[in-house]
């Protein structure tokens, strides 16, 4: 009984460890760090490796590298794989089943296909061309460090109906260019214009404003054509330019908000006010990072805010014993008039950050200045107060 609670104490740490490196673990920063380094040497290290010179002098190393960093990437996979049933998406389900779910996961197929090269190797087939692709793959393990990136994934699929549009009306127009330039270019350039296939291709790097200049009109017609299409191709560029960045800023907007909705939702009272009301809460939120460690609230002194666990673990000493909140959970008191809104009855003696935390807080000024503001607020907490 005993091996197993550290067997989970330890499987909890690494996950810590692994997916909340951004506080001041130092064990995990070092992770976190030193897994980006790797990717960004790998993919440069594939790079060089293509150029004959290097490759005939620098072999060896190459190859060394090559084995080293399968080596690593493969600990990482089983490590993630093993802390799977840690994640809270995943802390429903067997650890079983949350390794198979956490398997099928778009993150964890990129780990295991730039860890493949590694079965081949022992196979005999390190050679195959192929396995190439599989190494530069490893360039998209970057996503996982890169909140942005995975932002900008989920904008493009949001995206993905109007922006597919704008594919459809750019094939479209192009073909409009391409036509057009062939019936009055076929006579002068028929080499080059003679068919549609052969001026789609023009028509192509014109709208995308390249411009190779391998094929350009000599008529004047021709460049009255081409002059249009140029213009188009502004146009049709600015159309998913602009789909894209808009809804990459509504998606960063659209996440921040629907994280600290959902913890605010916890609070019983707060969880019961309409939409308006609790955007104007969020608005006197203040982050706070702490380190591992941290006494966040002293035994005997009273707690005077509400602290949202955005990220990390918090250990509460309480009357009948400790416990640990996790990212999403709150705890603290406020008080409006002689209304109160506590997170447990009993109250907390002391709050202490058992790993680098991320903290939202609503303190007791914020909140007596967040009512005075909105008194039809104030009101609706002190009528769902009473009410409750």
């Amino acid at each position: 009984m005993a091996a197993a609670a550290s067997a989970m104490g330890w499987r909890r740490r690494v996950h810590l460890w692994f997916d909340h490196g951004a506080g001041d673990d130092p064990v995990a920063t070092a992770i976190h760090r030193g897994l980006v380094l790797l990717i960004c040497a790998n993919v440069a290290a594939i790079v060089l490796h293509s150029i004959p010179d290097l490759a005939q002098r620098f072999g060896p190393a190459f190859h060394a590298f090559e084995t080293v960093s399968l080596v690593l990437f493969a600990l990482e996979y089983a490590a993630r794989l093993w802390v799977a049933p840690e994640h809270a998406r995943y802390r429903a389900l067997t650890p079983l089943k949350a390794r198979l779910t956490y398997a099928a996961s778009l993150p964890a197929m990129v780990d295991l296909l730039a860890t493949l090269p590694l079965a081949f190797a022992v196979l005999g087939l390190a050679d195959l061309q192929f396995l190439l692709l599989l190494r530069l793959l490893r360039f998209f393990k970057l996503g996982r460090y890169s909140p942005g990136m995975a932002s900008l994934a989920a904008a493009l699929h949001a995206e993905r109906k109007a922006l597919f549009a704008c594919f459809v009306v750019l094939m479209g127009v192009m073909l409009m260019a391409a036509s057009v330039m062939h019936l009055v270019e076929h006579e002068a350039q028929p080499d080059k214009l003679g068919t549609i296939p052969d001026a789609m291709w023009w028509a192509i790097i014109t709208l995308t404003t390249v411009g190779y200049g391998d094929v350009s009109p000599i008529t004047a017609a021709g460049k009255a054509v081409a002059a249009v299409t140029a213009v188009l191709g502004l146009v049709m560029l600015a159309l998913p330019v602009g789909i894209v960045a808009t809804a990459f800023a509504q998606e960063i907007h659209r996440r921040e908000f629907v994280v600290t909705w959902s913890m605010i939702a916890r609070v019983p009272l707060f969880g019961q006010l309409d939409a308006v009301e609790i955007a104007e809460v969020m608005q006197f939120l203040r982050a706070r990072t702490v380190r591992n460690g941290v006494v966040i609230a002293h035994e005997g002194d009273p707690l005077q805010a509400l602290y949202f666990v955005a990220s990390g673990e918090v250990e509460l000493a309480l009357p009948e014993g400790k416990t640990t909140l996790d990212e999403g959970h709150f705890f603290g008191a406020l008080t409006l008039d002689d209304v109160a809104i506590t997170s447990h009855a009993c109250g907390v003696n002391a709050a202490v950050a058992t790993a680098p935390t991320k903290l939202l807080v609503l303190d007791q000024i914020d909140f007596k200045a967040l009512t005075a503001r909105s008194p039809r607020l104030a009101a609706h907490i002190r009528e769902l107060a009473r009410g409750a």
